[in-house]
């Protein structure tokens, strides 16, 4: 059995992304960032900890910790392997988690006003658009770096 319900971290993450979903930002964000020192942070799984960082991000309302949240969702998918990611879904491929990282880096970056690290991190998105599965997620990916890059 593969997903969430193989991997009860990987559950826990989703339970926040729904609880965030139904209007408890607040409290999602306080069960994130419990998980987070539960797992070992950075230091954790590195499926896991990317996972939690790229969704925790989101729920920030300060600008600075959203960037930080986005900062160590980068750092730790450098240690996630195709391996360990397969063992949680058969389609993931790492290479193709690059591209929206950086895109949540570059929107970061635009909100605490440094525009020229904005668009090094598009770059650094478009770089990985051939490792996009093809579909309505890259089609989501590419859209948002090329509206992102018109704004600056």
């Amino acid at each position: 059995m593969t997903g969430p319900e193989a991997d009860p971290v990987m559950a826990r993450i989703h339970a926040a992304q729904l609880r965030a979903a139904a209007g408890e930002r607040a409290g999602a964000a306080a069960d994130l960032a419990a998980l987070w020192e539960e797992i070992g942070g950075e230091a954790g799984d590195p499926l896991h900890a990317v996972s939690l960082a790229h969704f925790a991000a989101d729920l920030q309302d300060d600008p600075l910790d959203e960037l930080e949240w986005d900062r160590r969702a980068l750092r730790v998918a450098d240690g996630l392997t195709d391996e360990r990611a397969r063992e949680y879904h058969s389609s993931l491929q790492v290479r193709g988690f690059s591209p929206s990282l950086h895109l949540n880096l570059a929107a970061d970056h635009v909100k605490v006003g440094d525009p020229d690290a904005a668009r090094h991190h598009l770059d650094e998105a478009e770089k990985g658009f051939a490792d996009l599965p093809p579909g309505e997620y890259a089609d989501m990916i590419i859209g948002a770096v090329a509206r992102l890059r018109s704004e600056l």
